[in-house]
């Protein structure tokens, strides 16, 4: 009884019913009302042409020929006169007969009129016209027809219409099982569908079923079918990655540590041992900084207070704090701003993008080359470039390069010691900014720029 099948065919077969039944019965009625009134129409008809030939040829001749016309009909007829002392009747006359003759008519029009439509109560049907001879000599022309008739004719008609209502419910019950399996076995496919997704199965195939909104959730099961499925493997790619990293540090810390607390060592061999020690817990240290951050922005426990700043102050503080190491590499650092830039950013957390993408940019590049921040207004945004002469980003790299643990080139981000959480951490606090955007260009071994687009937003 819990299924939604039986219960959508329940739902349609008893609102058309009730709907198919209304009709009906409007239908009924007016068929049978309209079928009484052609009988009494035609009744009257009848009466008045006899009452026409009456009129015209007042003969006992005349009166026995409609007499014996009727008594071979369904009708009966029966002709008095002004005082309603019957002159000729085409049958017996019974005693429901006697009692319309005995009813006062009153004033007539010249078509006569319906004296009894009660068909449902009555024995008869009947109707009136007047006959004028002369002014001294008038009568009426009763007309009568059984009801016994009409009640057949409606019963034959109610046969029609419950032959016609039972061909209506089958069809409607056939139709209503086609349309309602018609409709609940994508349903039942997707119900299946997402009992898979529940139990980690991703591998979900449902078929096209149009652009209605069946269609739509059939599109929105199998888009999130395929995300559960990459989230899935990029949660793995994670915990291979961040186990490895983590690994590679933990191993040179625990080695050179143990061979650091041999008596036998020397002290210049202990001092590097214990070099390496340091600078590994410091990559180390670095990285469960990173996947801190990381984190907090996944779980939106970011604060970000932004201020508006003078934006080439801005830049002079970072180029003079990172102007050292360029210089140790023997790389020329520069920067260009236009003169009463605002920007409306997080000082610290934009500080942390710069600085990041300023470290790659020393990292992949050789010396002699040249590294540059720019930055100016356009078409209503601040653009920020970090441009380096370093060695590029092959073309099948730049899609991924945001992505969490994904370096270029293992073997080069090892000799650099790049963890792959850099840039991830770099679009993660851009698109926390107003209007950050964040791309890449870059070829190989022609260097790289990274454009950083801001709203421009004034006080």
């Amino acid at each position: 009884m819990n299924k939604i099948s039986l219960k959508l065919g329940t739902l349609f077969f008893f609102i058309i019913l009730i709907l198919e039944s209304f009709l009906f019965f409007f239908l009924h009625d007016n068929i049978v009302e309209s079928r009484i009134e052609e009988e009494l129409t035609a009744l009257q008809a009848r009466g008045n042409s006899h009452r026409d030939v009456v009129e015209k040829s007042y003969k006992s001749e005349t009166l026995h020929h409609i007499a014996l016309m009727e008594a071979q009909a369904e009708t009966e007829v029966i002709i008095t006169d002004e005082k309603r002392e019957i002159i000729i009747s085409s049958n017996d006359i019974d005693q429901e007969e006697k009692n319309f003759l005995a009813k006062k008519v009153g004033n007539l029009p010249r078509e006569g009129r319906i004296l009894e439509d009660r068909w449902r109560s009555e024995k008869y049907i009947s109707t009136i016209s007047p006959y004028y001879i002369d002014t001294n000599k008038t009568g009426y022309v009763y007309m009568f027809k059984s009801t016994d008739q009409v009640q057949d004719l409606i019963s034959r008609l109610n046969s029609h219409f419950l032959i016609a209502g039972i061909l209506t419910i089958s069809f409607l019950v056939f139709t209503i099982l086609f349309l309602t399996k018609a409709l609940t076995t994508p349903l039942i496919k997707m119900k299946k569908a997402t009992e898979k997704l529940s139990k980690g199965d991703f591998s979900v195939n449902l078929p096209k079923l149009g652009d209605d909104e069946l269609g739509d959730l059939s599109d929105s099961i199998e888009i999130l079918a395929n995300d559960l499925n990459h989230l899935k493997n990029e949660r793995k790619e994670f915990l291979a990655s961040i186990s490895h990293e983590l690994r590679t540090p933990l191993t040179y810390i625990k080695g050179y540590a143990d061979v650091a607390r041999r008596d036998t060592l020397n002290k210049s061999d202990r001092e590097k041992y214990l070099n390496i020690i340091y600078e590994e817990s410091e990559k180390l240290s670095d990285m469960i900084k990173d996947l801190f951050d990381l984190a907090r922005i996944d779980q939106n426990n970011f604060t970000i207070n932004r201020e508006f700043i003078n934006f080439p102050l801005y830049l002079q503080v970072i180029y003079e704090k990172m102007l050292p190491a360029f210089r140790e590499k023997n790389i020329q650092l520069v920067v260009n701003c236009e003169d009463d830039l605002k920007v409306f950013i997080d000082p610290l957390r934009f500080e942390q993008i710069l600085l990041n993408l300023l470290d790659n940019a020393k990292k992949y590049s050789q010396p002699n080359t040249k590294t540059s921040i720019n930055a100016k207004r356009e078409k209503g945004k601040v653009k920020i470039e970090v441009k380096d002469e370093g060695y590029g980003i092959p073309e099948e790299d730049i899609p991924f390069i945001f992505e969490r643990f994904y370096r270029v080139e293992k073997s080069r981000s090892s000799r650099f010691g790049g963890s792959g959480l850099g840039l991830a951490i770099v679009k993660e606090l851009v698109d926390t900014h107003e209007g950050g955007e964040i791309r890449v260009e870059s070829k190989a071994n022609q260097g790289t720029t990274f454009i950083i687009t801001l709203e421009e937003l004034r006080k």
